[in-house]
């Protein structure tokens, strides 16, 4: 295969407007979490109440994933992209005006529904653009952008706190609503190449898809990697703020920070790094992009463990350093690794597949943490634990074969 066909135009303006998406993707869903004062005070309810706001969205994003992503591998890819943008920021919007718990409510379940679209067929379109050398370097570029939205989820906090809770709601929802219609001038679906059909020509069933899937060992061993990377990433991240607190004595401002803008700043480099070395490798390795996330969670598991162990805060703060860089390793190149090991129309399926396991996985794993603190089990234990799950999500990532797919299709 030529590895250096040239990319189709508009290949990186894609990835461009889609890491805006992709950011805005992630602030959306996230801010609520930052005004949680001014919005109890707006709007009266219980913290059971509260908690049910984010685990309504992840409900409904993890139940509808799948049949979002087999909606990407029926029709148009952009489409979905531009009218799940489109949909989420109109919710966005909407629920600056909400008066009660009950509409706010719905708010957050429709916005679950429409984020849910997003992923499957962004990052699908993504390597349909990207069928060389430049697939996972587009990958996590892309990947950045929900880690920026991430970091930027703060934004919530401060605009409530200056100009009232809806602010920011009402802000970024025009925000989303005008790149949506940037993306309709813009955005376009992939050329097909010889022999390819148009995707409403593909004759992808949902049954089938799934069928094709689980018929896979290599893509069975991708959902158990992905779920036992959820387990070890929403132990570390949920639990870290708590660790340094009460380890090394820290405010709660402080521990905040050092939990999220340490690994933030650490993960945009390590997405970078991870891309162009799978990107360079595979040139002359089949199995780069699958090697180059076993190598990370190699370095990650140790430095969970000594993260656990150490009494030393640089120390503490050098391993979730290194745990942030070489997490994206495999985050970035999940995509690029389907497309080893999956039929090409069922990419989209597989992901949304993948996002059901680890949106159920990441609930479950937070309630157990819960669990685990009351029994007074240590922090460190869990970060324990969550080494050995990188360490085994090594193992069976060595494993994954390709499959025979082109990876250029």
């Amino acid at each position: 295969m030529n590895t250096d066909a040239p990319l189709p135009a508009r290949a990186w303006l894609v990835v461009g407007l889609l890491w805006v998406v992709a950011c805005l993707n992630y602030l959306d869903r996230i801010m609520i979490t930052t005004m949680r004062a001014s919005l109890v005070e707006a709007i009266p309810m219980t913290e059971a109440q509260f908690g049910l706001l984010t685990a309504v969205f992840l409900w409904v994003y993890a139940l509808v994933s799948p049949f979002a992503g087999y909606l990407a591998d029926r029709v148009s890819r952009s489409h979905i992209v531009i009218l799940s943008l489109f949909i989420w920021s109109a919710m966005t919007w909407l629920t600056g005006h909400v008066k009660t718990f009950d509409q706010l409510l719905i708010t957050r379940a429709l916005m679950g529904l429409s984020e849910a679209c997003y992923i499957p067929a962004s990052m699908a379109l993504i390597v349909d653009y990207h069928r060389g050398p430049t697939r996972s370097r587009a990958s996590s570029i892309h990947l950045t952008g929900f880690v920026i939205g991430s970091g930027l989820g703060g934004t919530g906090g401060w605009l409530a706190e200056r100009y009232g809770w809806s602010s920011a709601f009402l802000i970024f929802g025009i925000v989303g609503v005008v790149h949506s219609i940037i993306l309709m001038l813009f955005l376009r679906d992939a050329p097909q190449t010889g022999g390819e059909t148009s995707p409403s020509a593909r004759g992808v069933d949902f049954i089938d898809a799934l069928g094709s899937l689980f018929r896979s060992g290599s893509f069975i061993l991708i959902l158990i990697v992905w779920g036992l990377l959820g387990v070890a990433g929403w132990g570390l991240i949920g639990w870290l703020p708590t660790y340094l607190g009460e380890r090394f004595h820290l405010t709660e401002g402080t521990a905040g920070f050092s939990s999220t803008g340490y690994v933030a700043a650490a993960t945009m480099v390590g997405a970078l790094i991870g891309g162009a070395w799978a990107d360079r490798w595979s040139r002359t390795t089949p199995r780069a992009r699958i090697l180059v996330p076993v190598i990370g969670l190699c370095i990650g598991a140790p430095a969970t463990w000594l993260m656990a162990q150490t009494g030393t805060f640089p120390i503490a703060i050098a391993c979730v350093m290194l745990y942030g860089v070489t997490r994206p390793f495999t985050d970035g190149n999940l995509m690029p690794i389907l497309c080893l090991v999956v039929d090409p129309r069922y990419r989209a399926t597989a992901m949304g597949v993948l996002n059901l396991f680890a949106s159920a996985i990441g609930g479950v794993t937070i309630y157990a943490g819960g669990l685990l603190r009351d029994a007074h089990v240590e922090v460190s234990r869990i970060f324990v634990f969550a080494g050995v799950g990188l360490l085994v999500c090594a193992v069976l990532m060595f494993l994954v074969k390709p499959s025979g797919v082109a990876e250029l299709k």
